[in-house]
């Protein structure tokens, strides 16, 4: 139940308001902002709330399961407000929205309408649209873990527990020249082996694309210098000279796990896992029965 400040529930049953709709978007890492659609900036609780932004919303709708249906947010993208390249590198992946209705006269006289989280980000030119998301599709999200004959576990997370420090699988380097969107070649990384990143994690210490990062598809070895090939393009160009922190990978197989790292203890997928012809396949008294042969991975 909303908290409607007496005041501002008297302004309202008078039929003669002054009221404007303000959006607050919280991101990820930690930037905040305000919009709101009134002719002319609110300041409210230290937050500035921009005008002239084009933006504003949809009317909200609820089904029984308490999922919003329809809602979504509307605006122009610009240098002093939203940017595209922000957009495009997920800067506003699952940022948090509140939606107040305020009194522009007064802005104590507010009352928040619903929170949410920014969900599809569609852009057309210079303007974008968003979906809201309530606070209950996070009741739909998958959440636990998944029986896969693969590991769950990322390469040195709290899960997998390897230390890549202590390894020596973690790199540092630059781009020495760029093939095309996402590939290039690097500097610094000659000493390791062919293969090292593969499947691992580049992240960006300098250039335009700092503090981003993005999954290697491919490591190797030309002419005495690494190649990068990377899952995708950067949203920002990519120039010579840019830095990167590199760490390895792994393909999150069993016998990669007791090999190559002899990390076994810590394997979080289950190898020997039935797989889709071992559900169909004929009964034989003298196989294993335990999978392998039908998709488990050993």
């Amino acid at each position: 139940m909303r908290d409607i400040p007496s005041e501002l529930q008297a302004r309202l049953d008078s039929g003669v308001t002054t009221l404007a709709h303000c959006w607050k978007l919280s991101r990820r890492d930690g930037v905040v902002q305000g919009f709101t659609d009134h002719d002319d900036d609110l300041v409210i609780a230290g937050v500035t709330y921009r005008a002239g932004t084009g933006f504003t919303s949809s009317e909200a709708t609820s089904r029984f399961d308490l999922s919003v249906d329809g809602a979504e947010i509307a605006g122009a993208l610009s240098d002093d407000a939203l940017l595209e390249s922000d957009l495009a590198a997920g800067r506003y992946d699952a940022a948090g929205v509140e939606s107040w209705l305020v009194d522009w006269s007064d802005v104590s006289l507010r009352v928040l309408t619903a929170r949410s989280t920014l969900g599809e980000v569609k852009r057309e030119g210079q303007a974008f649209s968003a979906e809201l998301r309530g606070l209950a599709d996070s009741l739909s999200q998958q959440s636990g873990r998944l029986f896969t004959a693969r590991c769950s576990a990322d390469l040195g997370d709290v899960h997998c527990r390897f230390d890549l420090v202590a390894a020596g699988l973690q790199g540092a380097g630059s781009v020495m020249s760029i093939e095309s969107a996402s590939a290039l070649v690097a500097a610094g990384l000659d000493a390791f082996a062919d293969g090292v990143f593969t499947g691992g994690r580049l992240t960006w210490t300098s250039g335009a694309n700092a503090g981003l990062s993005v999954e290697i598809k491919d490591h190797r070895m030309a002419s005495g210098h690494a190649r990068l090939s990377l899952w995708q393009a950067m949203p920002e160009a990519i120039t010579s000279g840019d830095a990167f922190a590199v760490t390895a990978g792994c393909d999150k197989r069993f016998a990669t796990c007791r090999e190559r790292f002899s990390n076994a203890v810590n394997f979080r997928g289950f190898p020997h896992i039935p797989g889709n012809d071992f559900v169909i396949a004929s009964p034989d008294a003298g196989a294993g029965n335990d999978g392998r042969a039908f998709g488990g991975d050993s």
